[in-house]
């Protein structure tokens, strides 16, 4: 009898212990997830352009600008503008011109500054009685020492042979002041009418600048866009598309 009723209360207390034992065994929580990263917002890109960058003063230039990942795009001296676009304008003095581009990524800038020469001494005006006539021997020497220039597809920039053409040309055209100076712009087949048009001014004016930086009298100059109404080249092919994307100078009859 003893030996079980001491048997008994072992029993008891060991049951007591692991008890006790397993109260004290805390539970493992697990660990937090990791923060996830913010993506960073990408910064904004700003570019800006002129043609020309050397004018006297009165003469217009056309600015041009690029930006991208902006929701604030202003240009000092003008104001608030498009993310992209261009615009023709008028000056009197030497001037900068800068972009500033701001989105949630930052802030960029670009700048381009104009440079207004003195005063040309003005070219005389013609009496009234008195009118340019080209005659057939200037006519020739005309075509002889002026050269039409040629443009890349969807594009009015200057390449680096046109800007060279162009300053052998004002340099005769600036010693041959009698000859009043038509330029039509041209494109090939390609785009819409409205489109041709649009891009043949853009070329007219950028030889049209370019002779007036070489020294020649902007009031020479009429300038009009053909577009592609009047192809030099009737085929469809890059041989023919290439002739005919021009700004073609002639001299204007009267």
């Amino acid at each position: 009898m003893k030996i079980a009723i001491r048997l008994y209360w072992t029993v008891t207390l060991m049951a007591c212990v692991f008890a006790l034992a397993g109260c004290d065994k805390k539970t493992e929580t697990a660990p937090p997830p990791a923060a996830i990263a913010p993506v960073a917002a990408v910064a904004p890109t700003a570019h800006i352009s002129a043609t020309p960058t050397s004018i006297h003063a009165g003469d217009t230039i056309e600015l041009s600008w690029t930006t991208t990942d902006a929701n604030n795009v202003t240009i000092q001296g003008i104001g608030t503008v498009a993310p992209i676009g261009k615009k023709t304008i008028s000056i009197e003095a030497s001037m900068t011109f800068r972009l500033i581009a701001k989105g949630d990524g930052g802030t960029s800038q670009d700048s381009v500054t104009i440079t207004v020469n003195a005063p040309k001494e003005p070219e005389p005006e013609p009496v009234a009685e008195r009118k340019p006539v080209i005659t057939v021997s200037d006519d020739e020497l005309f075509k002889t020492n002026v050269e039409d220039v040629f443009f890349a597809y969807d594009d009015y920039s200057l390449t680096d042979e046109a800007k060279s053409t162009l300053a052998k040309n004002a340099d005769f055209l600036a010693r041959h002041p009698d000859f009043p100076i038509f330029i039509g712009g041209y494109c090939d087949e390609r785009g819409s009418v409205e489109y041709n048009l649009a891009l043949g001014e853009y070329r007219a004016e950028a030889t049209r600048n370019a002779l007036v930086t070489g020294g020649v009298w902007i009031k020479r100059i009429n300038i009009m866009s053909f577009g592609k109404e009047r192809p030099f080249c009737s085929q469809s092919n890059e041989e023919c598309w290439a002739k005919n994307r021009r700004g073609h100078i002639t001299p204007q009859k009267q």
